[in-house]
Parts: structure tokens; sequence; C-alpha cells
């Protein structure tokens, strides 16, 4: 492989680590209103068109779930309605979003 090859790859295994190194960096914030918003609503109420149509039920409703089964949701995901974000986010994101998720309702 001549040079102008080799420090092209390079190049772009170094993009690609700068890019996940980036989402990793983002905040539990970031991340809900990335993507957990959009159903869930920023201010987790639920009142979005894709929150109402899966039947989100509002951070206030939400509490009564422990946070262990929150990370187990996020995690998992719950059929249809919620994708597993298991392979998006470390497990320390994950809990991150549910304590900023659970914020919400306080």
């Amino acid at each position: 492989m001549s040079f102008a090859a080799r420090l092209a790859v390079l190049g772009l295994f170094a993009s690609i680590g700068l890019g996940v190194l980036a989402h990793a960096q983002d905040s539990a914030e970031d991340n809900y209103n990335k993507k957990c918003a959009v159903c869930h609503g920023k201010d987790g109420l639920g009142n979005t068109a894709k929150g109402k149509k899966v039947h989100v039920k509002d951070v206030h409703q939400n509490m009564k779930d422990s946070a262990a089964d929150m990370i187990k949701a996020v995690t998992d995901g719950k059929g249809d309605d919620m994708d597993s974000y298991k392979k998006e986010f470390t497990p320390e994101q994950i809990k991150a979003l549910v304590e900023y998720y659970r914020s919400l309702g306080e």
C-alpha cells in the first residue's frame, strides 16, 4: 500500500474515532434531546406526535417505576414502542439518561 493510501486510511480511522469520542462526551441532556425527546418531549410530558401515538406516559407517572426498571427499558427497549439503546450508549450513559429524565419529574 502506498504512503498516500496508508495516510488516507489512518485519517479515516482517526475521524471515526473522534466522532465516537464526541458522541460519548455528550451530556445526558444532549443525548436525551437527540434520542428521547422525540417521544417523551423535552419536558418529559410525552406531548409529542410520536409520544401520543405510542401512548407515552408523562414523567410524573413514570416516576412510579424504579430507576433500575427505567434503565432496563432504555437498555432493552419496550417491544415495538421503544427501541433498545444498548448498542448506542454505554451503561453509564444510560444511567445518566435515566437520571436526567427523572429530574424532569421532580
